[in-house]
């Protein structure tokens, strides 16, 4: 019970910033947006959808989280990397999940 709590804590924290446009797009994101078709305003309608899928504490600048999201049918990531001392989140990455290397669902990763 309390893993789901702070699970759905760090959701909230990664919501409440995207909704304030507390974000940082890094250099690689703003790169990768346009040949991966996924904009920003589908980053900011499919706010309600998003679940944390992989968690990683440890990344090498700030605690970061995989969110699989979904705007029109469409499944989509985006890599969030958590800034809590200046109440923001950084958008590493986002791109559409393969089908060779994510289940249909784009929840989980095919075995190798």
């Amino acid at each position: 019970m309390q893993s789901h709590r702070k699970e759905q804590n760090i959701l909230d924290i990664i919501q409440s910033c995207v909704r304030r446009k507390s974000i940082f797009w890094t250099y690689h994101v703003n790169m990768r947006m346009a040949e991966r078709f996924v904009p920003r305003q589908i980053i900011f309608a499919s706010i309600n959808t998003y679940e944390i899928i992989e968690r990683y504490p440890d990344d090498k600048y700030l605690p970061s989280y995989l969110i699989r999201a979904e705007h029109e049918g469409m499944v989509f990531h985006i890599l969030f990397a958590l800034d809590r001392d200046n109440d923001a989140v950084r958008i590493i990455t986002t791109y559409m999940p393969s089908d060779d290397k994510w289940e249909s669902d784009g929840r989980r990763r095919r075995k190798s």
